[in-house]
């Protein structure tokens, strides 16, 4: 579009309206190589990221076994430690009950 100038009829106080250049038309198949371009290399960072992200849920998944691992042998251990702390009560039970015998056969009761 070509520029034109205002006539000074349409301006306010007569002024002169001076119209920018015009600018030229856009190369359009400039601008699609450069936006296919963009869109490559937006392409490649995200199948990285997709990588990355896969290689992340691997280590994940690993940390989660190993965790799981752990976990099973800290309950198999409570549990051995529960059934070691019923045989000291109930060892501590029958000291008790021989203890009270024994001092109440001393007294003569």
């Amino acid at each position: 579009m070509p520029a034109r100038a205002v006539p000074d009829s349409a301006c306010p106080a007569g002024a002169t309206v001076i119209p920018f250049p015009a600018r030229p038309a856009p190369d359009a198949a400039a601008r699609l190589r450069a936006a296919l371009a963009e869109l490559d290399r937006a392409l490649l960072d995200q199948r990285e990221a997709v990588t990355q992200w896969g290689a992340a849920l691997s280590a994940l998944r690993g940390s989660m076994g190993g965790l799981g691992g752990a976990m099973r042998r800290y309950q198999d251990r409570l549990g051995g430690l529960q059934d070691d702390t019923a045989a000291l009560h109930a060892q501590a039970l029958r000291r008790s009950a021989w203890a009270d015998t024994a001092t109440g056969s001393a007294r003569g009761e």
